[in-house]
Formats: C-alpha cells, sequence, structure tokens
C-alpha cells in the first residue's frame, strides 16, 4: 500500500501538525505501508489559473511547470492520499494551491448525485481513500469544521471514501510531557496502524487523540 502525504504547515517538521502526524504514519509504516510526506512550503507550487486546459484539451496534463509536475505521478500511484494541515482561514496558502492543482487528476464526466455535481478520478489514480490530519489552536474541535468540510467535499466530488480525520486541539498543549500527551501520540500511530490493517480508525482511537489536554477555564485564563 502506498501513501501520498502532504503537511501544509508553514512551520513544516517543527510545527504541531508535525507532532501527530510523525506518529500516524510510522503506525501506517509498521502495518506495512509505504509513505511519502511533502511539505508544501518546500515545494514550488503556484495557483491554479482556471483556464481547465487540463478537462478540455489536454486532460489530465497541467501546463503550469512547477513542482506539481514531479508530485503528479507520485498521486497517481498511491493508495492513500493523508491531507495534513493547521487550521488557519481556513487553510494555509501554499496548501490550499495545492488541493486546487489536484484538478488534472479529476475526469471531467460530471454527474448529479443527490443534487450535486459530482466527478470522479481518471482510471490511472489508484488513490480509494483520503485521510484529514489537522491542528488547531483553540480549545474546541468546533474549530475543525470548516476543514473538515473542504476534506469531505473534496472526496465526495472525487467519489472516493473520506476515511476520516485525525483532530487535535489546543495542540500547543502537545509540548507538555505528561501521560495525557503521550497518550495522544500512542493512538495517533495506533490510528495509521488501524488504517492500514483494517481499513479504518476506531472511533474510541480518534476520541483519545482529540481528547481535552487543559480544561477550558484553565485555557481562557
Amino acid at each position: 500500500m502506498k501513501v501520498f502525504t502532504v503537511n501544509g504547515s508553514p512551520k513544516m517538521e517543527k510545527g504541531n501538525t508535525s507532532l501527530i502526524l510523525n506518529p500516524f504514519l510510522e503506525g501506517m509504516r509498521e502495518a506495512g505501508a509505504e509513505y511519502e510526506l511533502f511539505y508544501t512550503s518546500k515545494l514550488k507550487i503556484g495557483p491554479c489559473i482556471g483556464d481547465f486546459i487540463c478537462w478540455d484539451e489536454k486532460p489530465g496534463k497541467c501546463i503550469i511547470n512547477d513542482d506539481m509536475q514531479m508530485l503528479y505521478p507520485k498521486l497517481r500511484n498511491a493508495d492513500i492520499l493523508v491531507l495534513a494541515t493547521p487550521v488557519y482561514v481556513p487553510l494555509p496558502g501554499n496548501f490550499q494551491n495545492f488541493l486546487n492543482r489536484l484538478l488534472p487528476l479529476i475526469d471531467p464526466v460530471l454527474q448529479v448525485k443527490a443534487g450535486r455535481t459530482r466527478a470522479k478520478l481518471h482510471k490511472d489514480v489508484n488513490i480509494s481513500k483520503i485521510v484529514l490530519v489537522s491542528t488547531c489552536g483553540w480549545w474546541e474541535k468546533g474549530n475543525f469544521g470548516t476543514v473538515i468540510r473542504i476534506a469531505k467535499e473534496f472526496a465526495k466530488d472525487v467519489n472516493v471514501e473520506f476515511a476520516g480525520a485525525v483532530l487535535r486541539p489546543h495542540s500547543d498543549y502537545l509540548g507538555k510531557d505528561n501521560k495525557k500527551t503521550m497518550r495522544v501520540f500512542e493512538n495517533c500511530k495506533l490510528a495509521g496502524y488501524q488504517l492500514v490493517k483494517e481499513g479504518k480508525m476506531h472511533s474510541d482511537t480518534l476520541k483519545v487523540i482529540g481528547s481535552p489536554l487543559v480544561s477550558r477555564k484553565k485555557y481562557v485564563d
């Protein structure tokens, strides 16, 4: 099983998103998957210019010559796409560019499902699951609402399973070396292992990852 992972955090390896993403990927690796990890801040990815040449004139081919040309073959060969990002308003800019530039992977044969226009991936794209890994600074998990909707909508748009979200609110507290944070990291690894071995992450595992590390009152104070 091949896993394509993209981390949209501008802080890259030093960000809170990496703190939960790394054990998650390690769990996938221990379960037998191979993964590649890319940071959007290390890549040259320009914005989509919206000319739809990749749909109309040259299906599957993007005319913009930047680092996405190197990523497209890897994306096509991946079985699972892991989207990792902190919550901004709603997403970091480079990460949004990456998402928009996935258009050449989509087959421009549209269908209406439940009142919504949808598409699917080209036949040469192996991605069957999309997973979200995300952190935010605010205390409550409700802060992830928009980012989750983006990931879910994209999965529906390309007719791929949304396999769940690994969510860590008030992620600045992950720097505290205590039993609670260690339990979060252990369950991040377990979630990755479960996804590969069983095809899904357990709800109780995800619940532990997102459990409070500090009371709301102490956070607000």
